[in-house]
């Protein structure tokens, strides 16, 4: 499904402060359906408390986020139905099976699903019997994903979710994030990852000490930055050493 100029998020003003410090700072921006939409920022730029606060994770101290016309803040129950969240460092219960791990996220939304199609929809079919703690980092990142999605959430959010993944398994979840995208499931994420925000955002914003400075396309970002002058050693290459590992090692994802 393309995305639509009908918005699903609308931030107006949010802001989060700790002792005294401001760590979001009046934000605005919103979110078409359909999109994926970056956010961009060094260390304590303020982005996962920004996710947090529209996750209802964290207290608004101003401003408010708006999902599908319903405000967050004052409905922080119906929001948890209506999203998806892949956390930084997802956790399950040990010693329970992928199949009955999804069972229970589905029956915590009132859902009740085909735990094995889910799980063939991210190539782990073969691992509907194991156990989390026998899967792998990408594993574990995409069976994450699944269970964020067992109740077809409007908005998915995701928190730097290829740091510590091999090439392989990096470029794996960027084709499921994409594919999230074309049922209609609007994507956020944040990433320290250039190359996967050129990649993947339809849109970008940039952060820094909790205010956005910069929002727009990366191909818009790119281009504004040249036109301002900017210039550096022309090196134009075909393939960089990700493709070479990709090429020798192969591009399927290993079990």
């Amino acid at each position: 499904m393309a995305k639509s100029d009908e918005a699903i998020l609308k931030v107006e003003n949010l802001q989060k402060s700790y002792d005294g410090k401001k760590a979001v700072d009046g934000i605005s921006f919103d979110v078409k359906k359909g999109e994926i939409f970056g956010i961009l920022g060094p260390n304590g730029a303020g982005k996962t408390t920004t996710l947090e606060m529209i996750e209802t994770l964290r207290e608004i101290d101003g401003g408010t986020a708006m999902i599908d016309g319903v405000d967050v803040a004052a409905n922080p129950y119906k929001i948890r139905g209506m999203i998806g969240v892949q956390p930084q460092t997802p956790g399950f219960q040990d010693k329970t099976k992928l199949t009955e791990l999804i069972q229970m996220f589905a029956a915590a939304y009132g859902e009740k699903v085909d735990p094995k199609k889910f799980l063939d929809e991210v190539n782990l079919g073969d691992k509907a019997d194991s156990f989390v703690e026998n899967l792998s980092g990408g594993q574990k990142q995409r069976f994450s994903i699944v269970t964020a999605l067992v109740h077809s959430p409007k908005v998915f959010f995701l928190d730097e979710p290829t740091t510590g993944l091999d090439p392989q398994a990096r470029r794996n979840l960027w084709e499921l994030i994409e594919e999230v995208r074309s049922h209609g499931i609007s994507v956020i994420l944040t990433t320290h990852y250039m190359d996967e925000a050129e990649v993947l955002c339809d849109r970008i914003a940039i952060m820094d000490h909790g205010k956005i400075v910069k929002l727009d396309t990366p191909q818009n970002l790119i281009k504004d930055l040249l036109k301002r002058g900017f210039k550096k050693e022309q090196k134009v290459e075909q393939a960089n050493l990700e493709d070479v590992f990709i090429d020798l090692t192969g591009k399927a994802l290993r079990v």
